[in-house]
């Protein structure tokens, strides 16, 4: 790698663990590129060369996450969707039926003991969505 490729992948490392932290905020493309020192239109082409995904789509994916979490613990699916950040319950539900398999109420419905007696880091790998595996997985079929 040139020097340079690698101070952009150290930028593109910043915006992520960005949108890491402040998930819950609310954040767009623009937000997300200041902190990579980067237009707009070129950190999307960057990051989703880096990571295989739009910024934005990686950002769904955490706040999906966390509300994975949320749900599992009892939080109901409204109180779930605003405390992660999304203001639309409809979008939300949208795209967690979307990147999960299943509506969030019925996720929240779910027995969910397995994931509960993992370790924490391993039950988020395996309960992480992802896009990429959809993708993965269409391939297979």
């Amino acid at each position: 790698m040139t020097p340079q490729e690698l101070e952009n992948l150290a930028h593109l490392r910043r915006a992520r663990d960005y949108i890491d932290r402040e998930f819950a905020r609310p954040l767009d493309v623009p937000a997300m590129a200041q902190r990579a020192l980067m237009s707009a239109a070129h950190f999307s082409r960057q990051f989703k060369a880096a990571y295989g995904e739009t910024p934005y789509s990686y950002l769904m994916t955490r706040r999906i996450e966390r509300a994975m979490t949320l749900l599992r613990a009892g939080m109901s699916v409204t109180d779930a969707c605003m405390t992660v950040g999304s203001t639309s319950l409809g979008s939300f539900s949208s795209r967690f039926t979307e990147l999960v398999g299943e509506t969030p109420s019925a996720y929240r419905a779910r027995e969910h003991a397995a994931l509960d007696a993992m370790p924490t880091r391993m039950a988020m790998l395996v309960s992480r969505p992802s896009r990429i595996r959809e993708v993965d997985d269409t391939a297979a079929a």
